[in-house]
């Protein structure tokens, strides 16, 4: 294999993983990573969950240990960050007025939380959420409970902070602009699971609503007024509504941009010598023949191995089914699937959603296209989320009654089975 400069543009997961890769190939040549926060790469689903909790210290999050970077010759540029890429003469400036060159360039920028322009949204104590710093803070600020807690946002991340922070104690109400939590993602009637959970643990509603101004006291955030005009007390305000992919520097170096970076399903870019992976990366997937951008973990960690491999001119497809996963107080969610292709369908369930313990199956023409697991047994084997992602890559039709009977095994269900 040819050896050339690399160089990675960000420190989270997909770009750890892929200086994994490289050197897990054979790759003799420089390999840089350059990272604006001042943390190695770490991972983010510890951050909303057993970090947040407390349950795991920092040593739980790095991606690799603290040493491997400097015994693999892998380069940190911690800090610092990326100003402008010049794909014709392959340089990358920093902040710091120096540059690199590169023979293949992977961006691996990730994605920003949105903000939300309200009065009062610079007070102390409100914040968004979405680094290891920002996990720290709330850490703090909930663990010692008896807090007024508003969170703005009912999506996945919203529904997890708002469990930790009434897992601590305090006094949550959580704000979103769906009818049902979740709905959007999941459907109503899981919606509606999630949010009674929520509610048995402590958790005020207020849906379909939004935060009209946030009031404060000698610079401190004292609470919420909302769109109807109610006033929550708040010691505490998370904007938790989305995230907007970084592509800032893809989109002034010429690359093709459409919700995210658009690439080929190697992640290859519009601009020779140049991929993207993890939340920034808007994907051809093999499966679907669309383009698909996702911000969850198994995204970023097999993005960071195709392209790895794809920058090393091996043959490498981004073709893993799409997967994630959520903890919120006595719940376990395992998801596997296309969401796209699941919207609007009707879930068919097998087990109880009242004994919290069911696999709920999303189907296109008989196909399942979707898949979620919700605190069931691992044992024995196969696993839900095996079964889920073979019958998605199988694609042929499965009965919906077929899926539902819980007398059958599992292992019925596999397409070798059939």
């Amino acid at each position: 294999m040819a050896v050339e400069d690399i160089v990675i543009v960000g420190g989270g997961l997909a770009g750890a993983t892929a200086a994994k890769t490289l050197r897990a190939e054979g790759f003799a040549g420089l390999v840089t990573i350059v990272a604006a926060e001042a943390h190695a790469p770490y991972l983010r689903p510890p951050l909303s969950k057993e970090y947040l909790l407390g349950k795991v210290g920092e040593d739980a999050v790095p991606v690799v240990p603290e040493g491997w970077y400097a015994e693999h010759d892998v380069g940190l540029r911690l800090g610092v960050s990326v100003t402008r890429i010049r794909p014709g003469s392959r340089t990358v400036q920093l902040g710091d007025g120096t540059s690199l060159d590169y023979g293949s360039l992977l961006l691996a920028t990730g994605a920003t939380p949105r903000t939300l322009r309200l009065p009062g949204s610079d007070l102390a104590g409100v914040t968004t959420f979405r680094t290891l710093d920002d996990s720290r803070l709330l850490r703090s600020a909930l663990a010692p409970g008896g807090k007024n807690v508003v969170m703005i946002g009912s999506g996945w991340i919203g529904m997890e902070l708002a469990a930790a922070a009434a897992t601590y104690g305090n006094n949550v109400t959580l704000l979103g602009l769906e009818d049902i939590p979740l709905a959007g993602a999941i459907g109503p009637d899981l919606g509606q699971f999630f949010r009674g959970l929520h509610e048995r643990n402590g958790v005020g509603f207020r849906l379909p609503a939004s935060a009209r101004e946030l009031t404060g006291a000698d610079g401190t955030v004292t609470g919420v007024i909302t769109d109807s005009g109610e006033v929550l007390p708040a010691d505490i305000v998370v904007i938790a509504v989305g995230v907007v992919p970084g592509t800032g520097l893809a989109q002034a170096a010429g690359l093709a941009v459409e919700n995210g970076i658009l690439t080929d399903a190697s992640l290859r870019t519009s601009v020779p010598g140049i991929f993207a992976a993890g939340d920034v990366a808007n994907a051809l997937h093999p499966f679907t023949g669309r383009h698909y951008r996702s911000e969850h973990w198994s995204n970023a960690l097999n993005g960071g191995k195709v392209a790895a491999k794809a920058m090393l001119g091996l043959e490498a497809t981004h073709s893993a089914i799409p997967y994630f996963y959520t903890d919120q107080f006595d719940v376990s969610m395992e998801y596997s699937g296309f969401p796209a292709l699941a919207a609007g369908a009707e879930p068919v369930i097998r087990g109880s959603l009242e004994a919290k313990e069911f696999i709920a199956f999303w189907q296109q023409d008989s196909r399942v296209v979707a898949g979620m697991s919700v605190n069931w047994p691992r044992t024995p084997q196969p696993g839900a989320q095996k079964v889920i992602k073979a019958l998605i890559s199988a694609g042929v039709p499965v009965p919906a009654g077929r899926l539902a009977d819980a007398s059958a095994g599992l292992d019925q269900l596999l397409p070798e089975a059939a």
